[in-house]
């Protein structure tokens, strides 16, 4: 059984990859183009900028891949791969949390445990470090915020963990309603806390064109008279990008939760139409 379920979590993680991507290719595809062709034209300002006050000029070295490479094959690629590990990983905890939880239905368990990855894994840290259009972001920070970024997911995913935790044994004195109150509240407050401490991503730019008040998205390029030679970038598109990075992570996850809900009567038999066994 264990393998079934495993096997059916890299399936639906490789189909709601394949579906994030095509939703992706058709909303996200033509902000990352106008980003690039932004970068382009931010750089060529930077160089004139630079040519003019006499520093030395930069080689920025040719692409390794074309755009329509990228678009066609390494991003359905990446999300399907990306996917399908996501599935394998819902799947195992899945398996690991059937056997541990109470009163929960096989089908209700699924999507409980496919919105808390989703929650954990994505929407809690993008919160605090949403995500930016390639090329668009200082590349004097990659590392700090892969690294911040990381760290939310693993500290969202300890404190959801201890939040179930609290309403597991708030339970049999308050019963359920109120101990899922109290667990979701513990949760929050103690992620707002976390979100307060961690640094801000304009906090880390190490480039100090933008002024004393970096940020981490591109603000108009001046010349040393102050004279704005080249705008910032839209912040329409960076929203835009982001709301529909958000939506495809939410699509993937939806596709696995739903999914295996679906799925779960075929594979556990007839406890998907009863409550799972209690832990021992």
């Amino acid at each position: 059984m264990e393998k079934r379920i495993i096997g059916r979590g890299v399936l639906l993680g490789a189909l709601g990859g394949l579906l994030a991507f095509v939703f992706a290719r058709i909303m996200a595809e033509p902000i990352i183009n106008r980003a690039i062709d932004y970068e382009s034209g931010r750089d060529d300002a930077q160089m004139a900028l630079d040519k003019a006050a006499g520093k030395p000029m930069g080689d920025m070295g040719p692409d390794l891949f074309t755009r329509s490479q990228q678009q066609n094959f390494g991003l359905p690629f990446g999300m399907i791969v990306f996917g399908a590990a996501m599935g394998a990983l819902f799947a195992v905890v899945y398996f690991l949390a059937l056997r541990r939880v109470g009163k929960i239905t096989a089908r209700n368990l699924a999507l409980l445990v496919s919105g808390g990855m989703f929650l954990t894994l994505y929407a809690v840290p993008f919160l605090k470090y949403p995500a930016n259009p390639p090329s668009i972001g200082h590349p004097e920070t990659i590392k700090e915020r892969t690294g911040l970024f990381v760290a939310m997911i693993v500290i969202s995913a300890a404190v959801l963990l201890a939040a179930i935790w609290v309403g597991r044994k708030l339970a049999a004195r308050l019963g359920n309603w109120t101990a899922t109150i109290a667990g979701a509240a513990s949760f929050t407050v103690v992620m707002a806390i976390v979100m307060l401490i961690l640094p801000s991503l304009g906090h880390l730019s190490a480039n100090k064109e933008y002024g004393d008040f970096a940020t981490e998205t591109p603000q108009p390029l001046k010349d040393p008279s102050g004279t704005i030679v080249y705008p910032g970038f839209p912040a329409d598109d960076l929203y835009h990008f982001r709301l529909y990075s958000f939506a495809a992570q939410l699509i993937l996850w939806v596709v696995i939760g739903v999914g295996f809900a679906w799925l779960a009567p075929r594979l556990l038999g007839e406890r998907a139409d009863r409550t799972t066994p209690a832990a021992a």
